[in-house]
């Protein structure tokens, strides 16, 4: 029996191990099928007989880590040091309470945070690696975890494999299996291997060619298997079942023997000093949560230099009452619920971007993406459609195809096909006139131009330039309906279906066509079935066998198979691929009859006939072919330079994606947000400006920019790649669009990027994308077509692959950093207030010469816990801002706490600290007379009325203070009576903005509330509040609100009345009018553009309450 069968597991055993048996018997055990797969009843039984596909332990939070992290808090650590001087001044009753504060605090922000984190662990699952699975006859993906044995799971280049397979089918299929073997050469599977003879003992995990791993990873070909073992059971399963703890750190070793005599006391003063970090947050956590660790513990300095400075005033005679005191000011400094208002809100926002379709792998990028000032795109799936039509095809000597009418892209069935002839278009070239030629550029160019138009006014079935010249060229050539298959366009179809991973199928149940694979390829074998000339049937029917596979490779743009049919005595060799890649290996172009030499003259004639099609919109593929010896071929691998040489170009595939309809909006809006959008494709310079034109990357008549600007904007790879960095950081700005793109352009765009200071994102899908994601600021991967291995590196995954999904996730981003703001001034404000009134109270001196509180500890743990917490929460939850997308992106590198939240923080706190400390003295020195009684900071007595009447006042009136200011703060800058100048709907939006906004709106209102029972419930108030019942004092609290109110809105008239702190305080956003992607027009790229050395962002002028204007700078 071949497995550890370990408690609590199911053993998934075999009499024999799997690569020793053939896949029948396999199979047939399993309760699968190799055509269908599992069914849907049997794939639910295996998973509960044998459980999800995950190790053991695998991506569960632990409650004991996070009970620690919240014992560990720098908050808590304040309330401890308070309870220890509460119970040594034999003051029980705070003591207890403060004892019943931490322990409260502690479980609460235990139990939010565990089930934070249980949220976060199911939002990150996904976007965990996937498997493609074979059930009831149908490949679906799903998540890795749902994988059970059983399962026929398809396997490509750059997946991640999610269980142990024995394959039945391989492609020039290679794995790279490192991680069970240590060798970094891949390893070439082969299922048709004998293992006669051989044993489970003998043969070692490496040497199984016809089983691949889970956790290893496809570095070449494609293959199927089916799954034998998954979770606990597979080879990394029994590793991780065999290894304790986990990798240390650098220098960590404690071995005398191998790094000297010292060794041992170095490495357990850097295992202390990690053991440190971790247990103050210092070290582990995302960039703003280590900040506020920081800040924690920075905070608890100034509460230790508060209580020397209250011990220094008392001349270091620290009684009773003066440690008391003490309590109290340190109490004051510290906001105990930032870390779990911080936490709460960042899951709250994890949630938010999965309902806008964008999974968060990475924390830090919920405080990254607010700060991005360029992203760089792929164009196909992403700011097109991802459904592709093969609209025309050219075949030499023959003419074009065109597929007219074909809305549903897997339909072979739908639409119609003409044919142009070459003699037709021919004649048709010598015989128009200048006039004639101008006359049609000038059409094409106005429909081009017609996507400036608003969507009301645009004609709501309007054609395509592409579609214009068809018709016209129809109606001059006369061109053939339904043409017949010719020698030429046959040999075109066997190479467009055979070199092609793409499936097309009917199904009869659903009355539908169903398509797998690449868009692309689905569009060519889709093409090839519209003439009955699809892969199934060349292979099934007519007996083309497949001999050996050349996978699409990104850095040769290409791909090739060998094939042999039944009666010939050689193989044939089908490629495709990018043209310029294509043209330049063939030395023969045309088949049969039209077949000739590959001259200069020919090579010109294809590349115009290449950009004549691109100009279009439509992306070109070159189709060729040749014929090979069987002995060349043989049983090993040759070079693919060798297979892919001396071809023969049968012609070229022009196939449409079109632009979503939301990418233009989404552009436009990110122009009015200061980020420059950046299209990095594979596809041919004149598709990518088509393209780039259509969504408004770049300006359609690139003509009227000056010279070097319009160089700039587009670039082939080979050019910038081509570039010194010196060269690339010299333009006048980096291209817009760069053609042809390679995995490591991207690289070196995003270090040009940052060489200019911006804050780049970066989109990708395949294997090799993962370097640029990894280096991107913000790295995207795609959901749907992406690879695990480009999911892995990214730090967001679009669930949509669509580029609005990339501004959403931005926008959102940019409201979870505003509340961040809001809800840090409205905590830390307070505290500044309290710590204002206090230490100005140490002058307030008894009888006895001891220092009267104006606020009791638990005065200020009620106003720090209750008080403040859930206001807090209510503007986690703040909806956007009107600006929120027509301002700069902020600053990543000062983050939240900029200049204007620390100024903020200052100023409102000075206004509260007044407010409060005059009350006091108000109550205390008028009609108090100055008597501030006997021992009146523990007990209560009839010489303390005075004392407690003013510190009842100063309490409500505080309380008050910090839930109006939550009102307040929803707008660092607008005033709370009109939050959003744009809106007409209400003449006084007060009543509306303040109720939009429920939570936080019962936040503030039950606060208010709470004041008068802690005022008037007896006993409560004098020996726990040190406080009692008032009546007068009462207009004072009130009036203070209306004063506090006035200086707040006063502050936010002077920053706005003259620019302080304005959104742009970015200062490597330009201030030149330059492109405004989205909004070309005329009457904008006719001026004249100057260019600088500069970012490529955008500077907004900022008016608040007047117009915003958002410019490129180039």
């Amino acid at each position: 029996m071949v497995s550890s069968v370990k408690k609590g597991d199911v053993d998934q055993g075999f009499q024999q191990h799997p690569f020793l048996l053939p896949v029948e018997h396999i199979v047939r055990e399993l309760g699968s099928d190799i055509s269908n797969g599992l069914t849907a009843l049997r794939a639910q039984e295996n998973k509960v007989r044998y459980g999800e596909n995950k190790l053991r332990g695998e991506g569960g939070v632990q409650w004991y880590s996070v009970l620690l992290k919240q014992i560990s808090n720098a908050m808590i650590l304040v309330l401890v040091l308070a309870m220890g001087l509460s119970y040594g001044v034999t003051d029980y009753i705070e003591g207890g309470v403060i004892t019943a504060v931490i322990v409260l605090n502690v479980l609460i922000g235990f139990y939010q945070e565990f089930q934070a984190e249980k949220k976060m662990d199911s939002l990150r699952s996904l976007s965990s690696p996937s498997a493609a699975v074979l059930r009831d006859g149908r490949f679906e993906t799903i998540p890795s975890a749902e994988v059970v044995p059983g399962d026929v799971v398809q396997i490509t280049t750059g997946d991640t494999i999610p269980a142990d397979l024995r394959l039945y089918e391989a492609m020039n299929l290679e794995c790279d299996e490192k991680i069970l073997t240590g060798e970094a050469i891949p390893v070439a599977k082969d299922v048709e291997t004998d293992f006669s003879g051989k044993d489970e003992l003998g043969t070692g995990v490496g040497d199984r060619l016809n089983m691949a791993y889970s956790s290893s990873t496809v570095t070449k070909g494609r293959g199927r298997g089916v799954v034998v073992f998954t979770g606990m059971f597979t080879e990394i399963g029994k590793i991780a079942d065999s290894m304790e703890g986990k990798a240390r750190k650098p220098n960590r070793s404690m071995s005398r023997k191998d790094h000297g005599r010292l060794q041992p006391m170095k490495g357990a003063a850097l295992r202390v000093w990690d053991g440190m970090g971790r247990f103050l947050g210092l070290t582990e956590g995302t960039p703003l949560q280590i900040k506020l660790s920081k800040l924690a513990y920075l905070l608890l300095l100034c509460a230790l230099i508060l209580a020397f400075i209250v011990f220094g005033v008392n001349k270091f005679n620290v009684t009773n009452e003066v440690a008391i005191y003490a309590i109290s000011t340190g109490i004051a400094i510290i906001p105990e619920s930032l870390i779990a208002v911080l936490t709460i809100t960042m899951v709250v926002g994890m949630t938010q971007m999965r309902k806008r379709r964008v999974v968060i792998r990475q924390l830090s990028a919920l405080e990254a993406l607010g700060g991005v000032t360029n992203i760089c795109s792929d164009k196909t799936g992403t700011l097109t459609q991802g459904q592709m039509v093969t609209r025309k095809a050219w075949i030499p000597g023959i003419g074009t195809y065109t597929v007219r009418d074909s809305e549903e892209a897997a339909n072979p069935t739908q639409g119609t096909v003409s044919l142009t002839a070459t003699s037709a278009l021919a004649s048709q070239e010598q015989g128009d006139t200048e006039e004639k030629r101008a006359i049609r550029d000038q059409e094409r160019s106005a429909i081009a131009l017609r996507f400036d138009l608003p969507a009301d006014k645009a004609h709501p079935n309007r054609m395509t330039a592409d579609d214009r010249f068809d018709e016209k060229t129809q109606e001059e050539t006369g061109s053939i309906e339904s043409p017949e298959v010719v020698p030429q366009l046959e040999a075109f179809l066997q190479s467009t279906a055979l070199c092609n991973l793409a499936t097309v199928r009917y199904d009869s149940q659903k009355n539908e066509w169903q398509t797998t694979g690449d868009p692309t390829e689905v569009a060519l074998q889709v093409f090839a079935y519209r003439f009955r000339y699809g892969k199934s049937k060349l292979e099934d029917q007519e007996g083309w066998e497949e001999l050996t596979e050349y996978p699409f490779d990104s850095s040769v743009k290409r791909m090739s198979v060998i094939y042999k049919r039944p009666g010939q005595h050689h193989a044939s060799v089908f490629t495709k691929g990018a043209v310029e890649r294509i043209i330049d290996l063939c030395t023969r172009v045309g088949f049969g009859e039209h077949e000739e030499e590959m001259t200069l003259e020919t090579k010109d004639r294809v590349l115009g006939q290449m950009s004549m099609l691109a100009d279009g919109g439509l992306r070109v593929l070159a189709i060729a072919r040749k014929t090979v010896d069987y002995g060349l071929v043989g049983n090993s691998e040759v070079p693919r330079d060798e297979i892919e040489s001396d071809l023969t170009l049968l012609g070229l595939a022009g196939l449409y994606d079109p632009p979503r309809l939301e990418t233009k909006d989404a552009i436009k809006e990110c122009t009015t947000a200061g980020i420059k959008v950046h299209m990095l494709t594979g596809d041919h310079p004149g598709t990518a400006t088509a393209i780039a034109k259509e969504v408004g990357i770049i300006p359609r008549n690139l003509n009227s920019l000056p010279k070097d600007v319009a160089e700039a904007l587009v670039k082939t790879a080979t050019e910038f790649d081509g570039m010194s960095d010196e060269q690339i950081d010299g333009m006048p700005d980096l291209p817009l669009v760069i053609a042809r793109c390679a995995p490591h352009t991207k690289t070196r765009m995003i270090g040009a990027l940052h060489r200019r200071k911006a804050f780049a994102a970066m989109t990708g899908d395949g294997v090799n994308d993962a370097p640029s994601l990894q280096a991107a600021d913000v790295g995207i991967a795609m959901g749907m077509a992406g690879s695990d291995v480009a999911k892995g590196a990214s730090d967001i995954v679009l669930t949509d692959d669509n580029f609005a999904s990339i501004v959403n996730a931005i926008e959102e981003g940019r409201r979870m950093f505003d509340n961040m703001q809001r809800f840090i001034v409205h905590l830390l404000t307070s505290n500044v207030g309290e710590v204002i009134l206090l230490i100005i109270g140490l002058a307030f001196q008894d009888r006895a010469g001891f220092s009267v509180f104006p606020l009791s500890p638990l005065q200020i743990l009620w106003i720090n816990m209750l008080t403040s917490s859930f206001p807090a929460f209510g503007l986690g939850k703040e909806k956007k801002s009107h600006d929120v997308m027509t301002r700069p992106p902020h600053d990543n590198k000062r983050g939240v706490f900029t200049t204007q939240i620390i100024v903020d923080m200052l100023v409102y706190g000075i206004a509260m600290g007044a407010c409060t400390l005059l009350t006091f003295v108000i109550i205390v020195y008028g009609p108090g007379n100055g008597d501030l009684g006997h021992d009146c900071n523990r007990n209560y007595s009839s010489s303390c009325d005075v004392v407690f009447r003013a510190r009842a006042a100063v309490f409500a009136e505080l309380t008050w203070l910090i839930l109006i200011s939550a009102w307040e703060f929803k707008s660092l800058r607008r005033s709370m009576f009109r939050l959003d100048p744009t809106q007409t709907a209400h003449s006084f939006p007060f009543f509306h903005d303040v109720y939009e906004n429920r939570f936080l709106f019962w936040a503030v209102v039950l606060g208010f509330c709470s004041v008068f029972p802690a005022v008037y419930i007896p006993g409560l108030n004098t020996s726990v509040f040190k406080h009692k019942g008032i009546g007068w004092e009462w207009a004072l609290s009130l009036g203070a609100i209306v004063v506090f109110v006035a200086a707040v809105e006063g502050w936010k008239f002077l920053k706005r009345q003259f620019g302080w702190f304005s959104a742009s305080e970015r200062s490597d956003i330009g201030k030149d009018k330059n492109l405004r992607q989205g909004f070309f027009s005329f009457a904008t790229i006719a001026k004249t553009l100057t260019g600088t050395n500069s970012i490529g962002g955008q500077a907004v002028a900022e008016s608040e309450g007047k117009s915003i204007e958002v410019m490129h700078k180039i």
